[in-house]
């Protein structure tokens, strides 16, 4: 049978009103039959996320302090969703045990994971689902690392005979019978999980934009969305800082070559974002923007080395890797010229050990000039037509030129999927802005 696994973030489940909309949501496809929850999340600007108010109470409760005013308004939140969703349920013998077992034995994990615990309790008897607790079926060895084999043995055994279930996200349970939580945003690797375990065909994730953005829209006002991504796309703009979905989250369903939808619970009708395998056929679908998308980070300096004759000196470049190698530095890019190389790194990481790079390069390689120059942006144009299309760095270029942008770097990759663009950090906006224009806009 045919089925969708559905996960909804916190603001999409953070009071009835949202409840409802997800409900609407669900029912209105059959395959969605399995559905991951959050914890409810912030109502409004001001508000407090469940999961930061679980937390303060594991903490008033390791130091033996009161912690029942703080609990009272969780279990406020969490009634007042039942009576506005007229469920006939009561929490109360759920709450007496969590009360009992931060007072017993208090753990972080096992406080932050109530808040899924408790929504998926409520969802699953609103839509009339079976419920199912993460920590029956997601296993995580006695060091905290999740065992994908034997979840998703336990996954495919629990829910063979359930026609629907309701899994809160988030969290599961060691081999020694601990609680233990996945880092923040979780209950996406949860997702991601389930729909590898029943073999989906499709996970749909739920959340509160239309899907990936081309920009970041605090830099770029209405950016586009993108429509369609490849997984390697995906991983090149999140290492360049765009916010997207966690690398541990995506994994288990792009092993299985399960599609990813970024969905918006407010803006169902939306397509949102389609995140597809590297060898998806694209042949089908209508030509889209040269670019997928932009993402820039700040933080990083230059090494620049001068020595003439430097080409024809060998191990020249070993030499300056295997001082930084010494340091514990990795670098980001090394692009070199006949007499030059430059080397960008992470700014903070440099920092501390500065001198002694400076002064082992001078030793092993006794440069001509050698400077450092801080405060780099660092920005990707990434895209798979990108390799198909010329002109892509003329372009680049130009729209850097009309900007009067001074490029202090440019990388290309063999795979020809992003160039990279080094610039002073001031002007990081204002480029996005520009190779926004010069290959969306420009384009439409």
């Amino acid at each position: 049978m045919s089925n969708k696994v559905v996960k909804f973030g916190g603001s999409s489940l953070a009071d009835a009103n949202q409840f409802r909309k997800v409900a609407a949501i669900i029912r209105s496809d059959e395959k969605r039959r399995y559905v991951v929850p959050s914890a409810p999340g912030k109502r409004f600007s001001d508000d407090i996320k469940i999961t930061d108010m679980l937390y303060k109470c594991a903490e008033l409760a390791v130091n033996n302090a009161d912690f029942s005013e703080d609990f009272q308004l969780i279990k406020n939140r969490y009634n007042e969703i039942i009576a506005e969703l007229g469920i006939d349920m009561s929490l109360d013998s759920e709450f007496d045990a969590i009360v009992s077992e931060l007072k017993s034995r208090p753990a972080r994990d096992f406080a932050a994971s109530r808040g899924e615990y408790l929504n998926g309790k409520i969802l699953a008897k609103y839509l009339g689902y079976n419920f199912v607790d993460a920590a029956d079926i997601i296993v995580f060895d006695t060091k905290g690392v999740l065992l994908l084999e034997e979840t998703v043995k336990a996954v495919r055994e629990k829910l063979r005979e359930l026609d629907n279930a309701v899994i809160p996200g988030f969290y599961g349970r060691t081999t020694e019978g601990f609680i233990k939580t996945f880092s923040r945003g979780g209950s996406d690797v949860t997702g991601s999980i389930i729909a590898n375990a029943v073999k989906a065909d499709i996970y749909e994730n739920w959340t509160d934009v239309s899907g990936f953005l081309v920009a970041d829209p605090r830099i770029v006002e209405n950016p586009d969305v993108i429509e369609t991504i490849t997984y390697r796309e995906l991983r090149e703009l999140a290492y360049m800082g765009a916010s997207v979905l966690h690398e541990d989250a995506i994994f288990p369903v792009r092993s299985a070559g399960i599609p990813i939808n970024i969905r918006n619970t407010n803006r169902p009708e939306d397509a949102g974002t389609m995140i597809v395998s590297n060898d998806y056929d694209f042949s089908k679908e209508s030509l889209s923007h040269t670019i997928t998308g932009i993402a820039g980070r700040k933080g990083f300096s230059t090494i620049n080395i001068e020595k003439a004759m430097m080409n024809s000196e060998t191990g020249f470049g070993m030499k300056v890797l295997q001082v930084l190698y010494e340091n514990g530095l990795s670098f980001e890019h090394m692009p070199s010229g006949i007499d030059t190389m430059s080397i960008t790194l992470d700014s903070a990481k440099l920092e501390p050990v500065r001198e002694n790079v400076l002064s082992g390069i001078r030793k092993a390689v006794n440069p001509d000039n050698l400077e450092i120059e801080d405060g780099i942006a660092i920005l990707a144009v990434v895209g798979r037509r990108m390799k198909n299309t010329r002109g892509t760095v003329a372009r680049i270029f130009a729209a850097m030129a009309h900007a009067r942008i001074n490029v202090k770097l440019i990388d290309q990759g063999s795979s020809e999927l992003n160039v990279i663009i080094g610039v002073s950090e001031h002007d990081l906006p204002e480029a996005i802005r520009r190779i926004y224009d010069m290959f969306i806009n420009s384009e439409k």
